[in-house]
Parts: C-alpha cells; structure tokens; sequence
C-alpha cells in the first residue's frame, strides 16, 4: 500500500511540481490549498505524513498543526515555508513539526527528509508500548493509555505529561522543564494546574505511581 501524503500549498505550480515528483517516487498525494481544507482532511482521514506549508489562506500552517496536536493527531508534519528566521524555525517545532525546510528546496532533499522521517516512525512504530504494571501500557506514539487493553481518557496535557515522565524513568523532571515541554508558547502554565494534571494521573496509575521532590521535580516510578 502506497504511502499516504498531504500536501497544503497554495502556490499552484509548486504544488503541481510536488505532486508530481512524490507520485513518481511512489508516494498518494492529497493537495489543498487552504488551511480550513487541510484541517478537514488531516482530521477526517488517516494519512502517513503531512506537508504543510506556512503562508497560506484562511490561517497558517502553525496553528494549523497546533490545532491538530491539540487533538492528539500525531502523525508526522513536515513545514515547508520561506520563513527562515531562527524565531520561525523555533514556532514550527513548537506547533509539533518534525521537521522544516525553508524554500527554495532542492526537491530530492525533500525526498531524502521524507523518507528519512517515515523510516524513524516505521522503526519505532511496534517498540513504543510501555507495559505500566496493574495492567497498564501506554502507547508513546499514539499518547495513549489502556486498562486491560481499553483505552482510558486523558486530556492532551495529561498525556504529553505521562510520556515525558515515561521518557525519563527514575529522573526527576524539573517543574520548569515540564512547562517548556507541555505548555505551547502562548499559553501561561500555572503550579496549580501541574499539580491537578499529577493528582489525576496519580488516580489512574496509583499513588505512588509519581514520586515528589521539593527543587527536584517530578519522576516516574513504576508500580508492581
């Protein structure tokens, strides 16, 4: 089965010179040219990557992402913008790209970053599921946690909070490593709303599940 892509790109002839070159190196291509139709598209059907551009009708490519992690879609994003300033380049990681290419491209080296990008997801795709004990995994691609294999709700938060706690099992993580990881660019993070996040994973993985320390931070301990 071909590799699934969308493509948001208004300008019509790069976009046509895209979809062409990616056709022909084997890839399924869906364009759009607006932001409101990439955002239809992303949400309604499953595609293995997605392109996005950044300057582009009825929104742009930042929030667009954003908007779509909030949703806890995870597929992998690629911006593909003239935007070059090391401010832009730092706003499209922090929507949740991963990775950027500044225009003008050469379209093999886009080539090359896709491949590159899908090959890291394939690879990690069936050794991301973390067994949490009491019956408990957790899926870090997908930010998802199942009891006895059904899937339990978490808010976005709650689940980018658990994974980067999972990431670093026995480290404690500083209060404001948490803020700069969890908490997008133009949102205010508060101690009391941490806290609410820690009790509530705490009820489903057991007290004792998050260890504490003054100064220190926060850390995962796995229970029996």
């Amino acid at each position: 089965m071909p590799t699934k892509i969308l493509l948001l790109e208004d300008d019509l002839c790069l976009c046509e010179m895209i979809e062409d070159h990616l056709r022909d190196c084997g890839f399924e291509i869906t364009t759009c040219d607006d932001a409101t139709n990439a955002l239809d598209l992303a949400y309604e059907k499953n595609f293995d990557l997605w392109i996005f551009d950044v300057k582009v009708p009825n929104g742009n490519g930042f929030t667009l992402l954003k908007q779509l992690r909030e949703l806890n879609k995870t597929t992998p994003a690629i911006f593909l913008t003239s935007l070059s300033m090391i401010n832009d380049l730092k706003e499209g990681f922090m929507a949740g790209c991963d990775d950027y290419i500044k225009k003008p491209f050469d379209i093999d080296e886009l080539t090359l970053r896709i491949r590159s990008l899908l090959k890291r997801q394939f690879s990690h795709h069936n050794s991301e599921i973390l067994d949490l004990g009491n019956n408990l995994s957790f899926d870090m691609i997908q930010k998802q946690l199942y009891k006895d294999n059904q899937p339990i709700l978490l808010t976005n938060k709650e689940s980018k909070l658990l994974a980067l706690l999972l990431r670093n099992q026995g480290k404690f993580i500083s209060q404001d490593e948490i803020f700069e990881t969890i908490w997008n660019y133009d949102e205010m993070p508060t101690n009391m709303a941490l806290r609410v996040y820690i009790k509530n994973l705490r009820k489903v993985l057991g007290k004792d599940s998050i260890l504490t320390q003054r100064h220190r931070g926060y850390c995962y301990a796995k229970t029996s």
